[in-house]
């Protein structure tokens, strides 16, 4: 008798989408983050607990933010694992910005495990109150029948 488990083929999906490198459970997943918008900046946080922070890059090209970085696992010579959950490897996520952001001015920190990038809104996206300028007293019109 075979039994069908609908779940299966999801759940195999799921781990490919989440990158898990078939035959090694310690291959990084993904990089958690939280993005959110405050006053004229847009803040990204990602957690990257355990990383050198020598190996953290942010960079931008042709409207891409990339974050990259690299845990190292410890050495495996005369080690016997009795459980191993922690990804080693390098840890990739790559946004698309929008035009309204001012990639010169791209900021980034790394403390206690937490990346924070924090992106300016450009002055040119920003709203402005536009003067309306004019004549201070109103014309009267008349009108003209034909």
């Amino acid at each position: 008798m075979l039994r069908f488990d609908p779940f299966h083929d999801i759940d195999t999906v799921a781990r490919q989408l989440l990158g898990e490198a078939t035959g090694s459970a310690r291959a990084p997943r993904f990089m958690p983050m939280d993005l959110f918008k405050t006053g004229d900046h847009y803040v990204l946080n990602a957690d990257l607990p355990g990383v050198d922070p020598h190996s953290v890059e942010v960079s931008v090209d042709n409207g891409t933010l990339t974050l990259r970085a690299q845990r190292t696992a410890p050495s495996e010579e005369g080690v016997q694992w009795i459980a191993s959950e922690r990804f080693a490897g390098t840890y990739m996520r790559q946004l698309s910005l929008g035009e309204n952001v001012d990639v010169d001015k791209i900021s980034a920190t790394y403390n206690n495990g937490v990346l924070s990038v924090t992106i300016p809104i450009a002055a040119r996206a920003k709203p402005r109150r536009i003067e309306i300028t004019g004549e201070s007293q109103p014309k009267k019109i008349k009108a003209q029948s034909s």
